[in-house]
C-alpha cells in the first residue's frame, strides 16, 4: 500500500491569533504525511501535525484518516512527556481506541498505532506550535521510505536547522546594518 497524505498548514494557520488549542481540531484539514510503502521499512512511517495537545480532540481525526488506508486503529501508544493528559479510551468514528503509554519504552516524539489487521505505525508528532518551515522539513523528513533515524533525532536536527538558519539571518542583520546591501548597491552605480 501506498499513501501520502500532506496538508501544508493553511493561510488560516499562519494568520490565526488564536493557540491552536482553542480551534477545533476538526475544523482544519488533517496535517499529516505518510510515507510510502517501500522495499524495506523505514524505522517511521511519516509524521503527524496535531494543532494541539490533546489526545482526546485530536484523535479521531487521525484515525478517520488512517482506518480506511491502515484498517480500523484499535490501539494506540504515547510517551506521556509531551502529552499532559493521557485518555485510556478515545471514542472515534464507530469505535473506541484504546491508549497506553510508555515512559522508557516509546519515544517522546513517536505516536504508535496499531491496527487489528494490517500491523503497527510509527508517526512522529511533530510539536502543535512549530513553525511551519519546520514542520515542513520535519514531515518530509519522517516519511521519507529510506529513512533512518528516530523521531527524536530528526526534532535534535530540525532544532539544530532552525539555530543555523537563526545564526545566518543575524549576521546577515549585521552585515546590512553596516552597509552591507546598501553598500554594494552604490558601488555598483
Amino acid at each position: 500500500m501506498t499513501a501520502t497524505i500532506s496538508f501544508s498548514p493553511t493561510l488560516e494557520d499562519r494568520l490565526s491569533s488564536s493557540p491552536p488549542s482553542s480551534r477545533a481540531a476538526s475544523s482544519s484539514p488533517l496535517r499529516l504525511s505518510l510515507a510510502p510503502v517501500g522495499p524495506a521499512p523505514a524505522l517511521l512511517d511519516g509524521a503527524w501535525w496535531p494543532r494541539s495537545r490533546d489526545l482526546g480532540a485530536e484523535l479521531p481525526a487521525l484515525t478517520d484518516v488512517l482506518d480506511p488506508l491502515w484498517g480500523r486503529i484499535t490501539r494506540v501508544a504515547v510517551n506521556p512527556t509531551h502529552w499532559p493528559v493521557v485518555p485510556r479510551k478515545v471514542p472515534v468514528a464507530g469505535h473506541v481506541v484504546k491508549v497506553g503509554w510508555f515512559l522508557a519504552e516509546l519515544d517522546p516524539h513517536e505516536l504508535l498505532l496499531l491496527s487489528y489487521r494490517l500491523g503497527r505505525w510509527n508517526l512522529l508528532v511533530v510539536p502543535p506550535r512549530t513553525d511551519p518551515g519546520s514542520a515542513a522539513w520535519l514531515m518530509a523528513a519522517a516519511s521519507d521510505p529510506l529513512g533512518t533515524s528516530t523521531a527524536s533525532r530528526l526534532m535534535e536536527e530540525a532544532a539544530r536547522l532552525r539555530t543555523v538558519s537563526e545564526t545566518d539571518r543575524a549576521v546577515e542583520a549585521v552585515w546590512d546594518s553596516e552597509g552591507g546591501h546598501g553598500a554594494r548597491s552604490h558601488s555598483v552605480r
